[in-house]
């Protein structure tokens, strides 16, 4: 226990270099993950073509491999970066959104098509009506898999410390390494850290899933 008051500074800086992957990475993965969904339901084929295969792709490969092409590979093919959390970040944005495609999509779904049609009947376009009418109630219906995908990009954001950035598992791997004694303790301290982020995060959820729940 002495090993986790002792390095409070050092899992608060871990702390926080995780945090501000999830909440960057969260931002630009619910964006591109919604332009995905979009173009999974559009009429223009190439997009649908294109939505389709990098989902499917990115879905099922490991996330390790996504953080090795933009660590590793992208610097050989002259794609630099100052900083390795920037490396990080495309990593977790590009598997994440995957995620929140499928989940969007499945949204989408689930609002009754008369309500496109009559919207398309009265010259809306295809893109006014996914803006105010079909996203607006899907993303109201998959906010709680939505969090949960957040959820999970948190955890994600542990392998970037294999990667040369020293978020909350780096930092806890460092310790570990000078207290070979107190492993246990080190690890315990950093998973207390990971759930300052993810209880509450589940706290929400639930919360809003009781919301959506009683407004059906």
């Amino acid at each position: 226990m002495d090993v986790i008051l002792e390095n409070l500074p050092a899992y608060w800086e871990g702390f926080l270099r995780t945090l501000f992957l999830a909440v960057v990475s969260g931002i630009i993965s619910l964006v591109i993950g919604t332009l995905l969904a979009a173009a999974r339901v559009s009429p223009v084929a190439a997009l649908r073509g294109f939505s389709m295969f990098y989902v499917e792709i990115v879905r099922n490969t490991p996330l390790t491999i996504a953080f090795f092409f933009a660590a590793i590979v992208l610097p050989r093919l002259g794609v630099t970066f100052q900083q390795f959390e920037v490396a990080a970040i495309i990593a977790l944005s590009a598997y994440t959104s995957a995620f929140i495609a499928e989940a969007v999509r499945s949204g989408v779904n689930s609002v009754p098509v008369g309500q496109a049609e009559a919207a398309r009947s009265i010259g809306m376009s295809f893109g006014q009506v996914l803006s105010f009418i079909v996203l607006p109630q899907a993303l109201r219906t998959v906010i709680p898999p939505l969090i949960n995908i957040l959820i999970a990009l948190v955890k994600n954001s542990s392998v970037a410390g294999a990667f040369f950035v020293l978020e909350l598992f780096g930092y806890g791997r460092q310790l570990a390494n000078s207290n070979s004694d107190q492993v246990l303790w080190v690890l315990t301290g950093v998973a207390i850290f990971y759930l300052l982020i993810t209880v509450p995060l589940g706290v929400l959820a639930a919360r809003v899933e009781r919301k959506v729940a009683i407004a059906r």
